[in-house]
């Protein structure tokens, strides 16, 4: 594959492209980029930064941990990020790439945070560990507001510190030796924690997928829902709803039929519903809405984009207790002691602030923010259409997913960085199916939305 620079040195501009895409039908080709720099050879005696090692223990290296792509694909980004700063000091840069929360928590939530932490300087209010699973209130009140009339009880629900820890959680759970299916474009935690642990094979540089895993494509050309029928039976089934990067809500209809493969192929469904306070139609915000998943899926969430917990850390995950393993034991137990042996609780002071967000005023409050990132998300999505561009998401979710026909994703950030200053993410960091495109995240102030709207159309 070329190098970077040198594929932007011979692709076309973005401003070419984006006329000719609206003037005719025509497709530009671009050689694509590598996803990650190569890797460093650790053989050698000296590595590329010039840093030499003194000692050598007898401990070998984790071979899964080689057959990872070099580095986790937000860490990448924010490399590039801070060479462009370097290179643009004066510049002010825009981040619509890694999907961080911007706005202030709701004071009627961090008043609850502040009052519980306070109490712990006092010996009546001190407390020190809870229970691996959760406080009760904050199970039960997950139980009774986010998964009312689906028959969850508080017992199923194991709360965290988010859902992304607990994916690797259940990895952990789930060993080695199962098989797995990702949705393909997918948050890269899902395949990069399935190499960690063993179930990946070895990465094909041909294809730019592990060879174990399976990758379900889901692009505008199948409604963003895998054909199950040409899918073949695995283990788990990884299915982010909202999906990330798309932002693509599955319909009912759509997760009836996973459920009733899930159900026929004996496998376990991974559901990912952290972005399901986003959905604005009818489509489900939990798998559990739909009959028989209690018996096939597992179901993780978070606080952190629906209520800015992204820095507070705090989540759940649903383990039904019907759901049982090929010998016809409960899943619900292991996973029990999973938490028990790895995980001392989410912090009591993030729990209170959960409890205070599941409060009538709490949840209110939340609304009006995630409101005012979906209304971003709007803004972005005319930015983009205005270019004559294909847009998706943007309407369940606070990614907007956005298609340059022929050309290179990571060329296409590297060129909207240099000449707008906007950080986005390349969509082949999510998978191959994300080739072409790019994700845009509306998590930011309102000003920096508008002024990146602005800045877009420079690429006319």
């Amino acid at each position: 594959m070329c190098a970077r620079s040198k594929t932007l040195q011979e692709s076309k501009s973005l401003k070419r492209f984006i006329y000719y895409s609206t003037m005719s039908s025509s497709r530009i080709c671009i050689p694509h980029a590598n996803i990650l720099q190569p890797k460093k050879n650790w053989n050698s005696s000296k590595s590329n930064n010039g840093w030499k090692p003194g000692h050598f223990t007898e401990v070998p290296r984790n071979a899964n941990m080689e057959s990872l792509r070099t580095r986790y694909l937000f860490p990448e980004l924010l490399i590039h990020e801070t060479e462009h700063a370097r290179k643009y000091p004066n510049a002010r840069l825009i981040r619509l790439g890694i999907g961080d929360t911007t706005e202030p928590i709701p004071e009627i939530i961090t008043s609850s945070m502040a009052e519980h932490a306070l109490a712990l300087s006092t010996v009546q209010g001190y407390k020190g560990n809870g229970a691996e699973q959760g406080n009760m209130p904050l199970r039960m009140a997950i139980a009774e507001i986010l998964y009312k009339d689906m028959g969850i009880k508080a017992e199923e629900i194991f709360v965290s510190d988010g859902a992304q820890c607990d994916i690797s959680r259940l990895q952990m759970l789930l060993g080695s030796n199962v098989t797995v299916a990702v949705q393909d474009p997918i948050f890269p935690a899902y395949i990069d924690s399935s190499v960690i642990v063993g179930q990946a094979g070895k990465f094909q540089q041909e294809t730019g997928k592990y060879r174990k895993i399976t990758y379900m494509k889901c692009g505008p050309e199948n409604n963003f829902f895998p054909d199950l029928s040409t899918n073949p039976r695995t283990d788990i089934i990884f299915f982010c709803s909202p999906n990330n990067p798309t932002g693509h809500a599955a319909s009912w209809q759509q997760l009836k039929q996973l459920v009733e493969f899930a159900k026929a192929n004996g496998s376990i469904i991974i559901y990912d519903s952290a972005y399901s306070a986003y959905i604005t139609d009818s489509s489900p915000r939990s798998i559990f809405e739909i009959p028989g998943a209690r018996e096939v899926a597992i179901e993780i969430s978070s606080f952190s984009k629906f209520a800015g917990f992204t820095g507070v850390r705090l989540g759940w995950t649903v383990v039904p207790e019907e759901l049982c393993y090929s010998n016809g034991y409960p899943v619900i137990k292991d996973f029990d002691r999973i938490v028990c042996t790895c995980f001392n609780g989410a912090s009591n002071i993030s729990q209170a602030g959960g409890l205070a967000c599941l409060s009538p005023d709490g949840y209110q409050a939340l609304i009006s923010v995630v409101d005012y990132y979906k209304d971003n998300a709007r803004i972005i999505v005319d930015a983009f259409e205005s270019l004559g561009l294909k847009v998706y998401g943007g309407k369940n979710a606070p990614y907007v997913w956005v298609h340059f026909p022929g050309m290179s994703s990571w060329d296409v950030f590297a060129e909207i960085l240099e000449k707008t200053h906007i950080v986005t993410v390349p969509g082949s960091g999510f998978g191959p199916g994300g080739e072409e495109y790019i994700r845009v995240s509306s998590f930011g102030h309102k000003q920096s939305i508008l002024e990146a709207s602005t800045r877009l159309k420079i690429l006319l």
